[in-house]
């Protein structure tokens, strides 16, 4: 089985706003993003990333070949217990998220 990661031609996070920490999956092929849409769930995520599936969105973009996907951060941007305050490194559990 491959990782998410394998899929994709970019993956990255950042913030969305201090509260909430954001997803881009983008791919070369519309094959690849249509395999990746139907099978990533909201449950992978939520034990990836030890958050409720309930506060997940997942928007497929198609006529960009993307992915978006959207959670709230465990720690406000910038608070004293936040460990990424850009949140551009939170991609990795995402990234091994087996497809």
């Amino acid at each position: 089985m491959k990782k998410l990661i394998d899929y994709t031609k970019i993956l990255r996070s950042k913030n969305a706003g201090p509260l909430y920490i954001t997803f881009d999956l983008i791919f070369d092929e519309r094959k690849n993003m249509e395999y990746v849409a139907d099978r990533l769930t909201k449950e992978d995520i939520s034990k990836a990333y030890d958050v409720d599936e309930s506060k997940i969105d997942i928007i497929t973009y198609g006529v960009v070949n993307s992915i978006k996907i959207t959670f709230p951060r465990k720690n406000i941007s910038g608070a004293l217990a936040d460990n990424d305050i850009y949140g551009c490194q939170q991609h990795i559990p995402l990234a091994n998220i087996e497809i």
